[in-house]
């Protein structure tokens, strides 16, 4: 597996694994509703953040955006999100995907990556981060409607560079 920049030929990959992701509804806190174009126009990065893809063998594995948490004061703080195609998950696509957002964030200078929205639900997301140094620094009640837990809090998770 090779991490590399996305490009828009990659949107005919890309964009399957992130609409499968948005239509399952118990990760990410996007509308199912929203049209293709949406999608990519909220899931591809522009500078100073960036948008890469997990490749083998020419098969998109998984995907990662990312980029200042926030601008001006909170620019110093990197943020990033993270989907993986579901025939590659149990793999170790995510925990590549993560290494890479957390290496690019520290060679571009950040001083923190936070993540805003973590449903508390997503064991596996909250494990992985945890396990790479991510603590849940504080959790919004109820701020996530989850398709089969209901309403279920949304943890911000940090981690220092």
């Amino acid at each position: 597996m090779r991490m590399r920049e996305f490009t828009g030929a990659d949107w005919a990959q890309v964009g399957p694994i992130v609409a499968a992701v948005v239509a399952a509804g118990d990760t990410f806190p996007y509308d199912p509703a929203w049209p293709a174009e949406v999608l990519r126009d909220v899931w591809v990065e522009r500078p100073p953040g960036r948008t890469v893809v997990a490749e083998e063998d020419g098969t998109i594995l998984g995907t990662a955006k990312m980029g200042p948490n926030r601008p001006g004061p909170g620019s110093h703080v990197a943020t990033a999100s993270f989907m993986v195609a579901g025939a590659a998950r149990g793999r170790g696509v995510g925990r590549a995907l993560v290494g890479e957002a957390l290496d690019w964030a520290r060679r571009e200078g950040y001083a923190a990556m936070q993540f805003n929205a973590v449903a508390e639900t997503n064991l596996a997301a909250v494990a992985l981060y945890r396990s790479v140094g991510f603590a849940v620094v504080g959790t919004v009640p109820e701020a996530f409607t989850h398709p089969t837990e209901g309403r279920v809090g949304l943890h911000v998770m940090h981690r220092r560079l």
